[in-house]
């Protein structure tokens, strides 16, 4: 019991921490967008960022300042993949009940 609390603690904590390239942070400008690979970071840490954005009207899942069809590529990719590891271990748990 106690290792599955330490290992939520420490995943909440690498999540907020990974969490500092969040789209609408004012990162991005018209001459440097978001691209490709930011897309599927903002793809991966929409959940967060649906959160966040809900107490911090300035952050948004998606980034308004990108490089277009590249960004949102990589961010359906993200998005449809499930999150990244998120999937893996949804596919994990579905083995063991076979």
């Amino acid at each position: 019991m106690k290792k599955r609390i330490l290992l939520i603690i420490v995943i909440a904590l690498l999540i907020f921490t990974l969490t500092g390239c969040i789209p609408g942070d004012g990162t991005y400008t018209a001459d440097k967008p978001a691209g490709f690979l930011w897309g599927i970071w903002h793809g991966w840490i929409s959940p967060v960022s649906l959160i966040i954005g809900l107490f911090d009207k300035n952050i948004r899942v998606y980034e308004a300042v990108n490089t277009g069809w590249w960004y949102d590529f990589g961010f359906y990719i993200a998005i449809i993949s499930g999150f990244g590891s998120l999937s893996l271990s949804r596919n994990k748990r579905s083995k063991k009940d076979d």
